[in-house]
């Protein structure tokens, strides 16, 4: 199934959009509801709470006073971090309980407010935040929740900041417009993203895509996105992989790449990767048959030496291309070599920009980009190969220590 982490700061929007999502056929799990759920009367939840804060926090019903609890938490970091001790171990074990009863190619949704405080992104296979300037958020807060300044802007400093919320988004949806703007949104993410890739996921085949090479100037968001993706996998196959680096084009400052991420995984042997190929899967990177070795190179030409194992993403919005190598293979040593050479050397970044830039004029018309990585091949043997080992000879480049 596909799982959809959602989030937002307080007075964001994010109950419109789970409520679409919800509308559009998603399975809800709402953090919110569940919390509230867990400290009813009788619960092992609020005997924990009581027995943290005392009996004061228990209305005349024997039900929690929200208010009283909120008010000795909110401003008190110690406080919080308790009460988030009991409460988040117990709804995430409730949402666990949601996730495995719903159906396996289903789109599931949970509504987390403190994903971000919480460290949970790396769980789910897409994070979307819900998202507004703090000054329209506090505004709402004011007019439409009765909220005096002082208690909103506290309830906004208990939570992640807004650059953090965005700097966890695999997706971003504005909501400082209208609330129809907002709704367009959604559908516009379920329609061409959500469906297509819960169907990918569910067929464990990557997205397709028929476009030709496109060359776009270098974003420093790739390298936010390579490192959000590097910990989903981590977490995926956790045990199994050694390390993850972002190589490729998208990994060097300045050099116009096709907007796709390329990351390496570390494993410590073909049998690891098989063992994590079924993970990487279920993490929405399904291995790609008949691309299992990379090209040799003169200073090790034992085909065997090359052999790898490729995954690639199931996102349709979000090119990715996993390279699973043994650590100190070859073929991992070239990569991080290649990389670190051209951001070690502006003149090596113009030359294979110039290179790539020529490749990808003759194939634009192509439906894929098959061809053009074909015909860039033979640049990486016979241009890159000896001027990259002459300057890691002059350098003393060395690759990672993982390796060792």
């Amino acid at each position: 199934m596909l799982k959809i982490g959602l989030t937002g700061g307080i007075a964001s929007g994010k109950s419109v959009v789970a409520a679409r999502l919800e509308e559009r056929g998603a399975v809800l799990v709402d953090a919110d509801a569940l919390a509230r759920e867990v400290v009813e009367p009788g619960t092992e939840g609020l005997d924990r709470v009581v027995a943290e804060f005392g009996g004061d926090v228990l209305g005349p019903d024997g039900r929690l006073d929200r208010p009283t609890l909120g008010a000795l938490v909110f401003g008190s970091p110690e406080r919080l971090a308790a009460l988030n001790g009991i409460v988040h171990p117990l709804v995430r074990a409730r949402a666990a309980d949601i996730v495995a009863a719903a159906a396996e190619d289903a789109v599931v949704v949970q509504d987390i407010p403190l994903l971000v405080e919480t460290g949970q992104g790396s769980d789910f296979h897409l994070v979307v935040v819900v998202d507004a300037p703090d000054d329209v958020r506090l505004r709402r807060m004011l007019e439409h929740r009765g909220m005096t300044r002082e208690a909103a802007l506290q309830r906004m400093a208990a939570q992640a900041t807004r650059n953090e919320r965005l700097a966890a988004a695999d997706v971003v949806l504005d909501n400082s417009g209208s609330v129809q703007h907002l709704l367009d949104e959604v559908d516009g993410l379920w329609d061409d993203r959500l469906v297509p890739f819960a169907r990918n996921l569910a067929a464990g085949t990557r997205a397709v895509r028929n476009c030709g090479p496109v060359l776009e100037p270098y974003r420093e968001e790739w390298a936010r996105d390579a490192a959000r993706i590097s910990a989903r996998l981590k977490t995926a196959a956790h045990g199994l992989i050694l390390a993850v680096d972002h190589i490729g084009s998208t990994s060097v400052p300045g050099l116009a790449a096709k907007d796709v991420i390329d990351l390496q995984v570390a494993v410590s042997g073909l049998d690891a990767a098989d063992t994590a190929a079924p993970r990487l899967a279920a993490a929405g990177f399904p291995r790609v048959p008949g691309a299992g070795s990379d090209t040799p190179k003169p200073g090790a030409p034992d085909p065997g030496q090359w052999q790898k194992r490729f995954h690639a993403n199931a996102d349709p919005a979000r090119p990715v291309n996993i390279h699973v190598r043994v650590a100190g293979s070859p073929g991992w040593r070239y990569a991080l070599m290649f990389r670190d050479w051209l951001r070690a050397n502006p003149s090596a970044r113009t030359l294979y920009a110039g290179h790539k830039a020529d490749l990808a004029a003759r194939f634009a018309g192509q439906a894929g980009t098959r061809a053009y990585a074909e015909a860039k091949e033979p640049w990486f043997t016979d241009v890159a190969w000896p001027l990259m080992t002459a300057w890691a000879d002059a350098t003393g480049w060395a690759p990672p220590s993982y390796a060792s």
